[in-house]
């Protein structure tokens, strides 16, 4: 029998799959591929010497199975070490990473493949589509930039950088993980916790008794609260003592930036290396190596889009500062003539409750997660014409909370399959939420289809006691976001692989689907297909509906500055700085402060140590994509808008042609065209702005 991590096809035996099994089989996998791939090289330099044609099928179908062998089972290891993180798991994963990126460093750099595909690209022995044409075009570049074109010890210093970057990129994440769940603070005095909403004290009840506190309970105490997000948030939001907020919000902005945990030292070292690599490839600085295979032309196309923002949006941010001020003052406030950052998220729930009578916490018993999964799954089915129907116990799972769900078309035939791992687990799941493949959409080599199946996480608030896991309007919000990536994971009808779902979509397009779905949270049938009490039955009243949609811009310019903030820094950190600057990046992100945000970070914030997002993630001088595909997915939406949202048989027919290009097409075609397909024309900002509420400023 096979090893259940070199199995290469179908639904991982993720509970067979230990760290023993890393390290065993890891080394074994890639001794057969570099044996593969040099059979390959040898084959086609063959060919190559006695210029005879060579076809799609000869080079690219090989390549796709040795880098699906491979994304398999590092895959399934990567995604484990995200979900269920041990020191064991976590020790097997950091053994093996440099072999994996020399692998992959070895069939990016191959002479051999980079000349055939030249050819196959200049002189194809038949006439290649306008996908495998595109497939070809971004091939070349991922190789150029992987170094193909360096000789000796270039190419020696490249790759061994490579393998650095990895390996500091899963450290940097791997601090941020365990100075997350280090910092705890133990609370006693009932006094400590006013304010907190119910559901707020049971959480942290719970995690008292987790961590020993047997008597623990939401009324007595002890409460204990931690800095991953479903406690941390509830105490910046509620939290009526103000030393309190004080103290755990100095500990999450401060969070990896001393002792072992410090992610300082690595910040530079990566930022230094990336700029080296850059260079090495010819490139003027990481931003521009990494903006070569994106939908933005350059850095200065990105500054436009982010100033233009941040025009809009600076006025209205300075105007919601005065009335969080007004409204500490109306409460008889000490700090209402200086509010720090620990009290802009309290004040703000105070505002809105005032302005929209809006309770945000109040709403949770609305929104428990299997009637917004109901609406989640028949918003799918009136817009993309798709059936999703649980399919728990027919696949292996990784914990207890995971779920299974088949994707239907309507009339039954299977199209995709997913994952749903919805609740925080501090201990051992990394914070944040995301979507990854599991299985791509494929076809074998004896012409049978792979369907995909993709992984969603999320870190929402779990069930405690009889109830289920009740979800803030956010976590709603996250859940849609989320799904989008699933959509265009699952319903692509690409069947090269390399163009299937989100593979070859550029990065600052990615975002396009999720935000998209994320429009249709307030959409009136979508919002009254999942607003049930969890007890009562009884729908959402009106006026709350309405008290959610008209808070939608609510404090619009302090959210949009803080993107624009995190966009520009990504952007300069990767563009402008280097050691000879004077500056460190911690200093480069507050000299951008200046003029994004309107009020400077405090001395101990050291935000940039736990931004995973760009250290540890692959948003590296590209975190301005959620922006630049937010213009895309506002503008989706006004599609809908225009032709009225209550038009059944028009948002249909608007829904599926969606469908069949945006979500249908992936990477076979480039986003603009692919955008134009949908709306008719090339994309405008207008309607992101004014869903945002910012024309007036």
């Amino acid at each position: 029998m096979p090893s259940p991590l070199l199995e290469g096809h179908g639904l991982p035996c993720f509970e067979q799959i230990t760290p023993d099994l890393v390290h065993q089989d890891i080394p074994v996998l890639l001794s057969q591929l570099e044996q593969q791939f040099t059979e390959l090289e040898t084959t086609l330099q063959s060919r190559m010497d006695r210029c005879a044609s060579i076809s799609w099928e000869e080079v690219m179908q090989p390549m796709q199975r040795i880098g699906e062998r491979l994304r398999w089972s590092w895959g399934v290891i990567s995604h484990l070490n995200g979900v269920c993180n041990s020191p064991e798991l976590r020790e097997a994963h950091a053994a093996q990473q440099p072999e994996v990126v020399r692998l992959g460093n070895r069939l990016g750099q191959s002479k051999v493949l980079h000349q055939v595909l030249c050819r196959l690209r200049n002189e194809p022995s038949e006439p290649l589509s306008p996908t495998r044409q595109r497939i070809l075009d971004s091939e070349l570049l991922s190789m150029q930039q992987r170094g193909v074109g360096l000789d000796g010890e270039h190419q020696t210093a490249f790759n061994q950088a490579s393998e650095r970057l990895a390996a500091l990129s899963t450290s940097f994440g791997n601090h941020v993980l365990d100075a997350t769940q280090q910092w705890t603070l133990k609370l006693t005095n009932p006094e400590q916790v006013k304010g907190l909403p119910k559901r707020a004290l049971e959480a942290l009840a719970a995690a008292a008794r987790d961590s020993g506190d047997a008597e623990a309970s939401a009324d007595e105490g002890p409460w204990l609260v931690g800095l991953d997000m479903p406690r941390y948030i509830p105490v910046l939001t509620h939290a009526d003592d103000r030393t309190l907020r004080e103290t755990v919000y100095r500990a999450h902005v401060s969070r990896a930036c001393q002792g072992e945990l410090d992610n300082a030292p690595l910040i530079e070292e990566i930022l230094g290396l990336r700029r080296e690599q850059a260079q090495r490839l010819g490139y003027a600085h990481w931003a521009e190596l990494s903006l070569a295979s994106k939908m933005a032309d350059d850095v200065p196309a990105v500054e436009a889009l982010l100033e233009e923002l941040r025009a809009a949006a600076y006025p209205a941010a300075e105007m919601e500062l005065e009335q969080l001020k007004a409204c500490a003052s109306r409460h008889g406030a000490a700090e209402a003539n200086a509010l720090a950052p620990w009290d802009i998220t309290y004040w703000s729930e105070k505002l809105r409750r005032e302005r929209f009578d809006l309770d945000q916490e109040a709403l949770r018993p609305w929104f428990p997660l299997p009637q917004v999964l109901d609406g989640l799954f028949g918003l799918c089915s009136r817009l993309f014409d798709v059936e999703i129907t649980p399919g728990d116990g027919e696949a292996p799972v990784w914990h207890n909370d995971v779920r299974f769900f088949d994707v239907r078309r309507r009339g039954g035939e299977p199209i995709a399959a997913f994952y749903l791992d919805p609740y925080s687990r501090p201990a051992s799941k990394r914070g944040g939420a995301w979507m990854d493949e599991c299985l791509g959409r494929h076809r074998t080599s004896d012409g049978s289809l792979v369907l995909p199946v993709a992984y969603l996480i999320c870190n929402q608030t779990p069930p405690v006691g009889e109830a289920p896991s009740l979800m803030s309007f956010e976590e709603v919000e996250t859940l849609f976001h989320e799904f989008g990536h699933g959509l265009q994971h699952m319903l692509t009808t690409v069947d090269e692989p390399e163009a299937a779902g989100i593979s070859n979509v550029e990065w600052d397009a990615v975002e396009l689907p999720s935000q998209f779905m994320e429009n249709w949270c307030l959409d009136q049938s979508t919002l009254m297909g999942m607003a049930r009490h969890w007890q009562t039955g009884e729908p959402l009243p009106q006026d709350e509906v309405d008290k959610l949609r008209n808070s939608r811009t609510f404090n619009a310019g302090l959210a949009t500055l803080r993107q624009v903030h995190f966009a520009l820094t990504d952007l300069r950190l990767h563009s402008q700085w280097t050691p000879q600057l004077g500056l460190s990046p911690d200093e480069l992100r507050r000299d951008i402060a200046n003029t994004t945000t309107v009020m400077d970070p405090i001395r101990e914030d050291r935000f940039l140590c736990a931004f995973g997002h760009i250290f540890a993630g692959g948003y590296s001088a590209g975190y301005y994509s959620y922006k630049w595909a937010e213009v895309l997915s506002a503008d989706a939406y006004a599609a809908f808008e225009e032709v009225g949202l209550d038009q059944e048989d028009q948002v249909r027919a608007t829904g599926a042609r969606f469908r069949d290009t945006v979500l249908s097409l992936g990477g076979s075609r480039a986003p603009a065209e692919v955008f134009k397909a949908f709306r008719g024309r090339v994309a405008s900002s207008e309607a992101l702005i004014r869903h945002s509420g910012l024309q007036a400023a």
